[in-house]
């Protein structure tokens, strides 16, 4: 059916990019099948280091609100009952979106395993997603803790400057523009944020801090947490990461 379709087009996909991508999968054959959770605060480093990870593990990275959005899209059984709950305004059941998790995990790009992003959020849906593993005869192998001090996280976050016409990004202390306030190559005005305002910070942290330290202790039990020095710079991060899951 659909693979008569892609192999058809096969002979339209240039030489190097079908070579690179068999040698990808060749090298991705032979790593350990790893089912990775990402857990941190807003500016601990989680989106610097789940691209390198993916690509070290050959996982898929499951970012579970772009999943909604693609599922709702895709008119999936699963994104319809989405979209249902989101028009009346209410949040989408956790049972819905360990759903679309498992429709995710059938594809081929999830089959050394995934990197979890962005959920779970509680221990219930910790809870769910264990159960729905457990049916997979699969479980969470390490769960990676970005752990920052809330002081460091308002310091890298409210310094954070943005050039909007070309996403150029700066930072006060760690990346500073030439002239302050304005880009180095246009000479534009740089803007923040609005989530990157200390009070925005604040609560997403409160919240963070209330959901999420249940959900720790509730990997901890199993012995799969693996603390990391996120306060660190991104380099050293990554060599903790592969230290971690070595």
């Amino acid at each position: 059916m659909a693979t008569g379709a892609a192999s058809a087009n096969l002979e339209d996909v240039p030489s190097l990019d079908l070579m690179s991508e068999l040698l990808r999968r060749m090298k991705c054959s032979s790593k350990p099948d790893k089912r990775l959770i990402l857990i941190g605060p807003p500016g601990s480093g989680k989106g610097t280091q789940s691209p390198i990870i993916k690509d070290e593990y050959c996982l898929c990275h499951l970012a579970t609100g772009d999943m909604l959005r693609a599922a709702v899209a895709a008119k999936t059984p699963l994104g319809v009952k989405a979209k249902e709950a989101m028009d009346k305004g209410e949040l989408v059941s956790d049972d819905l979106v360990v759903g679309i998790i498992d429709e995710a995990l059938q594809k081929p790009s999830c089959q050394k395993g995934f990197i979890l992003d962005g959920f779970p959020r509680t221990v219930v849906q910790a809870q769910k997603l264990d159960e729905m593993l457990e049916k997979k005869g699969a479980k969470v192998d390490k769960v990676l803790n970005f752990a920052v001090d809330d002081l460091i996280l308002e310091e890298r976050i409210t310094g954070r400057w943005i050039h909007p016409a070309s996403g150029r990004s700066y930072h006060t202390k760690f990346a500073p523009p030439k002239v302050p306030g304005v880009d180095d190559v246009t000479g534009e005005p740089l803007i923040q944020r609005k989530d990157d305002t200390a009070a925005v910070l604040k609560s997403r942290l409160e919240a963070f801090h209330k959901q999420t330290e249940p959900v720790i202790d509730y990997y901890s039990k199993k012995s799969i947490v693996a603390n990391l020095h996120a306060e660190k710079p991104p380099k050293e991060v990554t060599a903790e990461v592969q230290k971690v899951l070595s």
